[in-house]
């Protein structure tokens, strides 16, 4: 009984979610939703022609070996913001590392907004990210990725683990945006260099990709003075990238920059201070 018991594999989370979106008279409406597993995707009430999605691991957080995939397309002329129920904990990995993949297709005329609220690792956590979207060469999106090192209210730390964050953003077929972000082994000590966060153990980046970069760079900046962090625009494209002592610090921040790339909206009803 004990050999048995030593030999078993341990249950691991999966959950595949699909959403597809249609213009009907003016209002984006479901044309598609598929769950599966631990993936659960609801769709509160909005009050405007926009779709909100709250996308939901009922797993309750991730470890070595999870799996979960998410694909969203919006057809032509909708407007789709993507968010999660809670910050997503990604826990020690006794063995394996958790994936999360994310594929986005935004057509003619339409937007996108990813917004999930922020990624928790915890010590020894491993994680695999993928964001893979395509964008009609007339469509919009905005992407908000935020990490915390462990919550610094609860004297939590990541000394060491793996996280890695691949994005490809392609317009027309034509990659607009790429970059991967690795932090392994020594976590802690790699996160105090300088040239990394300096110390910092919370950070983000917001990409928006559409003919308002420039417009929006303007009105970014000041709202980064005395943050850790910048913004820049080029080829019809916006990054910033931020880094604060904690999660809550860095939200207070996030959350303006966020509803200026939204065009003054705010940000989903679920996020909060």
């Amino acid at each position: 009984m004990t050999i048995a018991a030593a030999s078993t594999r341990p249950q691991r989370a999966e959950g595949r979610g699909h959403l597809a979106a249609k213009l009907l008279d003016g209002r984006t409406r479901l044309r598609e939703l598929y769950q599966e597993g631990a993936a659960k995707i609801r769709l509160p009430d909005t009050f405007d022609a926009s779709m909100e999605a709250v996308i939901i691991n009922t797993a309750g957080g991730l470890t070595g070996g999870d799996r979960m995939d998410w694909s969203v397309v919006a057809g032509a002329g909708t407007n789709i913001d993507v968010t999660t129920q809670a910050c997503e904990k990604i826990y020690k990995a006794s063995a394996g590392t958790a994936e999360v993949t994310t594929r986005i297709e935004v057509g003619v005329g339409a937007r996108v907004d990813w917004l999930p609220q922020e990624t928790i690792l915890f010590d020894r956590a491993a994680l695999f990210r993928r964001l893979d979207v395509d964008l009609d060469e007339s469509a919009e999106f905005l992407a908000v990725e935020a990490v915390l090192l462990g919550r610094k209210a609860m004297g939590e730390t990541v000394d060491t683990g793996l996280f890695r964050d691949r994005w490809r953003i392609r317009r027309s077929g034509r990659l607009i945006h790429a970059e991967e972000l690795r932090l392994s082994e020594g976590v802690a000590a790699l996160s105090a260099r300088q040239a990394v966060l300096g110390g910092q153990v919370a950070f983000a980046t917001l990409l928006y990709a559409g003919p308002l970069a420039e417009a929006y760079l303007g009105r970014v900046r000041p709202l980064l003075e005395g943050a850790m962090g910048g913004a820049s625009a080029w080829s019809d494209k916006l990054v910033v990238r931020l880094a604060a002592a904690d999660g809550f610090t860095l939200r207070k921040i996030l959350i303006p920059v966020i509803s200026v790339l939204r065009n003054d909206a705010p940000v989903p009803k679920v996020w909060n201070l």
